[in-house]
Parts: structure tokens; C-alpha cells; sequence
């Protein structure tokens, strides 16, 4: 069962999947959503005609394996560049005042599919103030953070360099523009290294529960980036990475069950008393992402 909230998240997922044309993605998403019980029929309907059309419009995402995209990834991200780049090109062409409006929607309306979008745009109009723009805006406006992190990559696909400092959550943070993962393979290690153990007790627990617990962790990583929170992490042992695994096992699950079982999830992990204090810690700042994030919807 997905409660409200949860539901709402995986319906903004699904509708920026399709507007960005990951839709080998939508259709993954789709088939989870319809395994998933409790819901009103309604949303079944919509699914399953949904995930219908898709299939048949873009027979080749829905029939192929993870290794046959991800061998293709590269010259398929090259033509979706090569198109974006073109798209902007011709409205810059037609609007002079084109970017000036899609910096007002990224800095003047909350975190959505829409400003997430309009940050990809601004990625491919060269010249003008956009650099200066942004820059000035992330350093002194209060930004939510996962929208600092996509306004962060956008700087650095445009060419920016240098280090630019930001308030980061509660601390004031140094980021180095150039440094800014554009994928999730660009992170450290030990980030997929918390998924991994995610994974490997999803599947023998509650299989349905690897894809929410890699969405919601890939959007708290990019909320977190270059904070203490993040460096800690980087810089602890397997013992804080199974901290994190388990929190974030635990937080998920909450979400699909309705059910708090702490001490069966700290075992899993092998989270003991004395691990106690940063478990809870960790729920706590996955909790108050997932928290800020529908809110600010």
C-alpha cells in the first residue's frame, strides 16, 4: 500500500520522467505502481493505460534489458544533447527574452518538475547573464536544496568554474562548480555502497521496496551534497554506510507498510545499541527531506 504522500512523490517522479523522454524509466514505474495494492481503482485505470500506450509507442524502451540501454546510454544522451541544444537555440532564436523567462520560473516558483526543467534549457543558451545570474541568486536567497543541487549542475554544464559558497542547509558550505556530479556514477562510492546493502536486503525481505529506497536516496544525496552530513559520510567506515542503509531501509518501509519495526531492521543490518544514536540521526534527515520536499510542493 503507498500512503498519500508517497503516492503523490512517485506521481510528480512519473511526470518528469515523461517530460525529460526517460520513458523506459516511466514504464519500470509503472509496473512497480501496479504491483502495489490498496489504492483506488481508478489509479489501476491509469496505469495500466498509461504503461499500454507506452509500450507501444516506444516498443524498444519497454523491451530492453538494462544492459542493452545502458550499452546504447551514451549515444542516445549525445542525440537528446545534440536536440536539447537545438530546441534552445530555436526559442532563444524566436524569444530574445527567452532565458530571462526561464530564470524567473527557476528562482520565483517552488521545486517542481517545471523549474527542474527550465534549468535543463538554461543549460544549452550560451551567453548572456545566466551565469552571473544564478550564481548571485544561489548565494544569497534561500533555495531548497535539491533545487541548489540541479541549479549547481546546470553552472557546471554551462562551463562555469571556480568554487562558489552557498548556505547549505544551516551551514554556509564551498562548492567547487567543476566538481558537481552530472550522473549518479559521478558520486563517491560510497554512495552506491549504501544501495548495495540496501539491495542485497530488499531482495531476501520485501522486494518491492529496492526502487522507492533508490529514488528517495539519490534526491537526498543531491540535497546534501558538499554538507558536513555528506563528508561525514565519505569519510565514515562500512559501520556509518549500514547506518545509513538501514535508516533509509527503515524510512522506506514506514512508507509502503504503515508499520514502525526498528529492532528487526537494526538487525538486519547489524546495527547494535551502541549505533543506536546515529541510526536514529540518519532517519531523522531522510525524514525531514521527504518532509520538505512534499511541502514544498
Amino acid at each position: 500500500m503507498l500512503f498519500p504522500k508517497t503516492l503523490d512523490y512517485y506521481q510528480i517522479q512519473l511526470t518528469v520522467m515523461l517530460e525529460s523522454e526517460r520513458y523506459g524509466e516511466a514504464m519500470e514505474l509503472l509496473r512497480f505502481l501496479l504491483q502495489c495494492q490498496g489504492q483506488e481503482e481508478r489509479h489501476y485505470e491509469e496505469w495500466q493505460s498509461l504503461l499500454d500506450w507506452l509500450e507501444a509507442a516506444f516498443p524498444y524502451d519497454a523491451g530492453s534489458t538494462e544492459a542493452d540501454r545502458a550499452a546504447s546510454s551514451e549515444e542516445q544522451d549525445l542525440k537528446e544533447e545534440d536536440m536539447a541544444r537545438i530546441l534552445a537555440k530555436s526559442k532563444l532564436e524566436e524569444d530574445a527574452g527567452y532565458p530571462d523567462k526561464l530564470l524567473r520560473k527557476v528562482m520565483n516558483e517552488p521545486l517542481s518538475e517545471g523549474t527542474i526543467l527550465a534549468l535543463e534549457q538554461l543549460s544549452y543558451l550560451e551567453g548572456g547573464s545566466v551565469d552571473e545570474t544564478l550564481t548571485t541568486w544561489l548565494q544569497k536567497t534561500p533555495v531548497h536544496p535539491l533545487l541548489q543541487f540541479r541549479a549547481l549542475q546546470t553552472l557546471k554544464k554551462r562551463g562555469v568554474q571556480g568554487v562558489i559558497r552557498l548556505a547549505r542547509g544551516s551551514e554556509l558550505a564551498q562548492i567547487e562548480i567543476e566538481a558537481v556530479p552530472l550522473q549518479n556514477e559521478d558520486f563517491p562510492p560510497q554512495v552506491a555502497q549504501v544501495m548495495e546493502r540496501v539491495a542485497e536486503q530488499a531482495e531476501v525481505h520485501e522486494p518491492t521496496l529496492y526502487y522507492f529506497a533508490q529514488e528517495l536516496w539519490g534526491q537526498f544525496i543531491m540535497s546534501i551534497y558538499g554538507s558536513g552530513e555528506y563528508r561525514k559520510l565519505l569519510d565514515g567506515e562500512d559501520e556509518l554506510l549500514d547506518i545509513w542503509a538501514g535508516a533509509l531501509h527503515q524510512l522506506v518501509s514506514e512508507s509502503l507498510n504503515g508499520t514502525r519495526q526498528e529492532e528487526e531492521t537494526r538487525a538486519m543490518y547489524g546495527i547494535t545499541g551502541g549505533m543506536r544514536f546515529q541510526f536514529e540521526g540518519a532517519y531523522r534527515s531522510l525524514k525531514g527531506f521527504v518532509k520538505s520536499s512534499i511541502l514544498d510542493k
